[in-house]
């Protein structure tokens, strides 16, 4: 099947093939003739990096009046990163079809300026939740015209916290219109937001549900959390044409990491909701430009990343929520290329490890980090095929070769070609001489304790809500202080808050089911030592969060690393040419 063949209007064709693109990948060969046909709700659920942008923003736009000048299609995603990345789509998709005007929503620009773009008749809004709920509050946006209302990655945003916000759009939508909800898993908070937001929905699924793409090679490593950075540095040595993203726990220690592996040398920028607008902007420039190699992001700032050249995905952290290894996993292995994503893992984090493989349906191979030697054969050799395929400039350096020849005439072919090497990579043989196995030995009683740690996670009390809380130890925070917030803000009795868990960096707590919402609002403006915090519903008695009041988080910052001989990177005053 070509797109051609799908009915799409002639201008969108033309964009189409301006693009290059021919035929519809799965998702969208399923979805667009649905769409299309019938005036009906989808759900579509497909691995990230499949086409669901076009999956639902080409029938989008067919579905549009672009004659008519008021909002008549919306689609809400959950990080503004996306939201630009879906309007540059559409403004693609829609270049050759007069009077189509895309509007993009999204915190931290200019609220007048997006609210002119509106105001000068945008017939689709793309619009991250906060923002467009503010605009609503004002006034600034009427969406009582909608006929299409498009929920994208709706799986994260309900992991983001913003289902009141999505409630609180829809309500603002006519009662007849269509919904169209994608997402890369089908978890039961998507499930039940599709049956209260949809009315016999059609449904799409591309591979299988909560599925992860196999065209990705996954691989964890065994480590002490002591060598966790030193053993991120080695494997980025050992892949030297790596082109990928870290992620890290916390917006922290993503700014911590990037840090550090720029001082080391490498070419590194961090990504995540503590910079501002504009600095995110460019680091996401300087990636695409492949000026930057390495991406250090968090979970979130990461989810509007549309790169399909990025050859590996390196968990630095596991995620706290198993479907988040999938959106991370899924920014690699991307139209048809291949991709490995990487894991670190102590002991006692082994359990996650087998929660992931059990909720994926994957297996993720166990490998050891390499030796030092290991590494500087790759490297040794990514210089000698850089060599074999440089470009000569002839007519710049034949000048220069006169010269060059007589002071090279006492030494042979391989002389010559020893000391260019050694010239090269010297330092590299000086800094790995000696290093030390990075590689962590597990005891069963490691492992049987990861076990009981990931089957605790996966329990779950009928009677009790778990919450989390970004804050923990690090910041002073202990059982009493957990109390006292709780029944300060939340408004309930000591006697009503159950267990207790802390954490470094963040805690859990538990209450009785029938407070729950009491409590999630309640505690949307709390504080500890003047700081707020985020706090969300966690999924399980110790696993990974929900809905959330808050957009504040917390996180710790490590000591400073140096290293000689300690495992990976490289000397201070190194810098790889290519940065």
């Amino acid at each position: 099947m070509t797109f051609n063949e799908l009915g799409l209007r002639a201008e969108v064709l033309r964009a189409l093939e301006d693009l290059g693109f021919e035929s519809p990948t799965p998702i969208q060969e399923k979805s667009i003739p649905q769409l299309l046909s019938d005036d009906r709700d989808l759900v579509g659920l497909a691995q990230t990096g499949t086409g669901k942008t076009a999956a639902f923003g080409l029938p989008l736009i067919e579905s549009v009046d672009f004659n008519k000048k008021y909002v008549q299609a919306v689609v809400i995603a959950p990080t503004r990163e996306l939201g630009i990345q879906i309007a540059e789509d559409f403004k693609i998709f829609t270049k050759y079809i007069k009077g189509a005007s895309i509007a993009t929503i999204y915190g931290g620009a200019s609220i007048d300026v997006q609210a002119r773009e509106i105001k000068r008749g945008a017939q689709i809004v793309v619009a991250t939740p906060g923002r467009l709920n503010d605009m609503i509050r004002r006034n600034m946006v009427k969406l009582n015209q909608v006929s299409v209302a498009v929920l994208d990655e709706a799986d994260e945003m309900l992991n983001m916290g913003f289902k009141e916000d999505i409630d609180t759009i829809l309500d603002q939508t006519p009662e007849d219109k269509n919904v169209w909800l994608f997402s890369a898993t089908m978890p039961k908070e998507v499930a039940r937001i599709a049956s209260t937001y949809m009315q016999n929905p059609i449904e799409v699924t591309v591979g299988t549900k909560n599925a992860a793409n196999t065209n990705i090679h996954h691989v964890y490593y065994t480590i002490n959390d002591r060598n966790r950075y030193f053993a991120l540095k080695r494997m980025l040595d050992y892949y030297p044409d790596i082109y990928g993203l870290v992620f890290c726990r916390t917006k922290r220690l993503t700014q911590e990491i990037a840090d550090k592996l720029m001082k080391d040398g490498y070419s590194a920028a961090p990504l995540h909701g503590d910079l501002s607008q504009s600095q995110r902007d460019h680091a996401m420039k300087k990636f695409r430009d492949r000026t930057v190699q390495i991406l250090v992001a968090t979970d979130v700032a990461a989810r509007g990343i549309d790169v399909n050249e990025i050859s590996h995905v390196i968990h630095y952290n596991l995620p706290e929520e198993v479907e988040n290894y999938n959106h991370r996993s899924g920014r690699t292995g991307r139209a048809g290329r291949k991709g490995q994503s990487i894991s670190f893992a102590t002991g006692k984090e082994l359990g996650r490890i087998k929660s992931i493989e059990r909720v994926t349906k994957l297996t993720i191979e166990h490998a050891a980090i390499p030796s030092g030697k290991e590494v500087c054969e790759k490297q040794l050799f990514a210089l000698i095929n850089n060599v074999k395929n440089v470009e000569v400039k002839e007519e710049d350096i034949e000048n220069f070769l006169p010269s060059i020849f007589e002071q090279l005439a006492d030494f042979s072919k391989e002389e010559v070609i020893k000391k260019f090497v050694s010239a090269e990579f010297n330092h590299f043989l000086e800094y790995y001489d000696g290093a030390r196995d990075l590689n962590s030995t597990v005891s069963d009683r490691e492992k049987e304790r990861g076990n009981r740690e990931a089957k605790r996670r996966e329990k779950t009390d009928d009677t009790k809500q778990r919450f989390h809380i970004a804050v923990g130890t690090n910041s002073g925070l202990n059982k009493g202080a957990v109390l006292r917030i709780v029944c300060q803000f939340a408004k309930i009795s000591s006697n009503e808050v159950g267990r207790i868990d802390l954490f470094k960096e963040f805690s859990f707590f538990d209450v009785d089911k029938k407070y729950a919402d009491q409590v999630l609002s309640g505690m949307k403006d709390a504080e500890f030592n003047d700081e707020p915090f985020k706090i969300q519903f966690a999924k399980s008695n110790g696993g990974g969060r929900g809905r959330s009041s808050s957009s504040k988080g917390g996180g710790r910052r490590r000591r400073d690393s140096r290293e000689k001989n300690n495992g990976g990177g490289r000397d201070r005053d190194r810098r790889r040419r290519r940065s």
